[in-house]
């Protein structure tokens, strides 16, 4: 008999107006898929802590890609939402309270986990990206040891160096639930789901993102060729489209007039005195003007000395005279 395949996921979200890191559970789901039968049981649990919580959603297209995110606080008691602002902060007895509000939840997620455990015979479990999923788990007392942890997107990852996100495999792989035959069905697969279980899988919530990664496993594992050209075909599909952005906002900007250039303020022209003992152009001096200088130099000195001499030679004729 093979061990059942359990698929975690949980929704969390940091206290409203406390730490950024720190990270309060919302809802947690189990689907446990038995091989041997091929019957899926989805187990759920919602806290219902009276504190205010910060949830991210991501904003996609039609190919799963992600083009927005947007932050909303919600209750996770009376699960009323309300708009969510940047400024909000709790001071330090707020916070404090509410961190007593949630550590009494802790013993519910460690009930959940060691009853539908030892239910099901879980002895492997499967993540998306779910290190966090794990880490949370296990502050609340949950006990791993003897699991088998596999990490979907890690793999997936490692097989395609592609990092995908659950939008985008759930849109290469034509995940849907079919409420007419009550069949939960992709590109190759399809599986009965009871309509108990059925309700469970809304949008967004844990329960439909772990029904998500059960069928991404089952045609990664089961219908590997056309995994991997359905999933290439999307991805060359984001790249265009993100081509597409960029040819279009590059025709945009060349439309755009040219922003006009500062003028420098106009200056008033000084006339410069030309230096003391130059001309006024003063062409640069080289090695071939310089010796000529000099000679001419020596020349004229020479010729006044000669003059000197023959006009003292004359005075002293007429002297002599």
């Amino acid at each position: 008999m093979r061990d059942n395949i359990a698929f975690l996921e949980l929704k969390f979200g940091n206290i409203y107006g406390g730490y950024a890191n720190f990270f309060a559970i919302s809802d947690i789901s189990l689907l446990i898929f038995d091989p041997s039968t091929n019957r899926i049981f989805i187990e759920s649990l919602a806290i219902n802590a009276d504190v205010d919580v910060v949830w991210v959603n991501s904003k996609v297209n039609e190919l799963g890609h992600t083009i927005g995110r947007s932050k909303q606080v919600i209750n996770l008691r009376t699960r009323r939402k309300k708009p969510f602002k940047e400024e909000f902060a709790l001071d330090e007895d707020s916070l404090n309270f509410a961190f007593n509000r949630i550590r009494p939840t802790r013993r519910f997620i460690k009930s959940f986990f060691g009853k539908n455990f030892r239910k099901y015979n879980i002895r492997n479990i499967v993540t998306f990206d779910g290190k966090r999923d794990i880490f949370l788990c296990e502050k609340s007392g949950v006990i791993f040891r003897g699991m088998r942890v596999y990490d979907l997107q890690k793999a997936l990852n490692k097989e395609f160096n592609y990092l995908f996100s659950l939008n985008k495999l759930g849109v290469a792989t034509n995940i849907r639930y079919d409420q007419d035959d009550g069949n939960l069905k992709s590109n190759n697969l399809k599986y009965w789901i009871h309509p108990i279980a059925a309700r469970q899988l809304r949008p967004r919530s844990a329960a439909w993102d772990a029904a998500r990664m059960f069928m991404v496993y089952q045609e990664f594992n089961e219908y590997n060729d056309d995994f991997t050209m359905k999933s290439a075909l999307l991805v060359n599909q984001i790249q265009a489209m993100k081509d597409a952005e960029a040819e279009e906002a590059a025709a945009q900007a060349a439309l755009a007039p040219p922003a006009e250039e500062a003028t420098p303020p106009a200056t008033e022209e000084k006339e410069v005195a030309p230096p003391v003992g130059t001309d006024d152009a003063v062409a640069p001096a080289t090695e071939e003007a310089v010796a000529e200088a000099a000679a001419a130099d020596a020349e004229a000195a020479a010729e006044k000395i000669l003059t000197e001499t023959a006009t003292t030679e004359k005075t002293e004729d007429k002297s002599g005279e």
